[in-house]
């Protein structure tokens, strides 16, 4: 069967679980994207923007210095930090981005966690004469003050979220509020696989252009499929863009790295399918960090992209159906694999990523030397400087 079925669900997972006053919107949503994924003109339209704008497609790498370094499988990134605004969110938000202007929409507001979709956004904005509003949690603000800068340097009002722990899941609630009451003249692009259907499908066949090409790459530089796919998961977009085209394929693995923060056995992490359950967040059943009231409880990582007590409804499914594998990374880890591909590769990656990379340097010395693990590179890391100084500032 192919997910997700005709009530926007994958398995028990996702739906819409949303006020009346969005069910409609969500309808002619569904509408509008079917329609405009089968249209040539769209179509056309967003693959020359991919192509010409973001700098598509993202090379597959070889990473011959951590691969000697690691002595185990052969590593690859795929290079979506490569892409226009430095991440691969981009790539969904150019597809959104059209569907407002093709559905004459003029104005969108989005959220943002660690910025790079706030920042895709307001680019996409201002290439398509858009108004844009990002909302974005006060503490993620502080820890991504560059991208609150380039946001408004883009012509985007960026709305502070206060409430709970002020960070993603904070601002999408503020976004969601907003959208609530502004639904006839306003587009919603959101970042990531959650929310109400029909956004966790729409957004992942925008994503899906990285697992595609990864496809294509693989078999053109080794002549086969890869043995493993890494890719990190907060809301978990680039991971399933990454997974989906693989996921027929059963003899390559699929992993997911999430946040484990200061620790799983802690209450800092953001380690949503190690320790979460069942329950409803943001308009979709999936997996969520809760209380034993069905309260959502606060998530924390070092990362602001991977801050968010929830994951895509896809991901759940897959986790259940134990079609993909999900492992939780330390903050520490991921620093310090932030540190080991910065001094190896020259390649700074972004610390959502950094949790990817440190997944694949515990498992690449088990694995066979003529096998390949492919990373996710989902972001590059200049807007993570600061928060990687800080940290090792406190650690001394």
């Amino acid at each position: 069967m192919t997910y997700p079925d005709r009530y926007g669900r994958f398995g028990k997972f996702g739906g819409k679980y949303v006020p009346e006053t969005l069910m409609n919107a969500l309808d002619q949503l569904e509408k509008d994207y079917y329609a405009y994924s089968k249209h040539p003109e769209f179509q056309e339209e967003l693959k020359e923007l991919l192509q010409s704008y973001s700098g598509r497609p993202t090379p597959l790498y070889y990473a011959k210095r951590l691969s000697e370094q690691l002595q185990g499988a052969q590593i690859y990134l795929k290079r979506e930090d490569l892409n226009h605004t430095g991440a691969h969110k981009i790539n969904n938000t150019l597809g959104q981005g059209l569907l407002a202007k093709y559905t004459g929409k003029k104005r969108v507001i989005a959220e943002t966690g660690a910025g790079q979709h706030g920042v895709a956004t307001a680019t996409v904005s201002a290439l398509l004469g858009l108004d844009c509003t990002v909302f974005m949690g006060e503490e993620d603000m502080a820890r991504q003050e560059l991208n609150v800068f380039r946001m408004r340097m883009l012509g985007a009002e960026v709305v502070p979220a206060s409430s709970g722990t002020r960070t993603l899941k904070d601002a999408t609630n503020e976004a969601l509020r907003h959208w609530v009451e502004h639904v006839e003249d306003t587009f919603y692009i959101i970042g990531s696989v959650v929310g109400p259907h029909p956004y966790p499908m729409m957004v992942r066949n925008f994503q899906r252009v990285i697992g595609d090409e990864t496809k294509r790459q693989s078999l053109d530089l080794f002549g086969s499929l890869p043995d493993v796919v890494v890719a990190c998961v907060g809301g978990g977009s680039n991971a399933i863009g990454m997974f989906y085209p693989f996921i027929e394929d059963t003899d390559v693995r699929l992993i997911g790295v999430e946040a484990a923060g200061e620790g799983v056995e802690t209450d800092r992490h953001a380690a949503t399918l190690t320790k979460g359950n069942p329950g409803i967040i943001h308009g979709a059943m999936t997996y969520l960090l809760q209380d034993r009231y069905g309260q959502v409880t606060p998530a924390h990582s070092i990362s602001a992209g991977l801050d968010y007590p929830g994951i895509g409804p896809e991901h759940s499914y897959l986790f259940d159906s134990k079609r993909a594998q999900y492992v939780p990374i330390t903050d520490q880890e991921a620093v310090d694999a932030f540190q080991l591909l910065t001094q190896t590769e020259g390649i700074i990656p972004a610390l959502e990523s950094a949790h990817a990379v440190a997944h694949a340097v515990k498992i690449a010395p088990t694995l066979p030397s003529d096998s390949r693990l492919v990373i996710c590179l989902s972001g590059r890391g200049d807007k993570d400087v600061h928060s990687i100084a800080q940290y090792l500032e406190g650690a001394q």
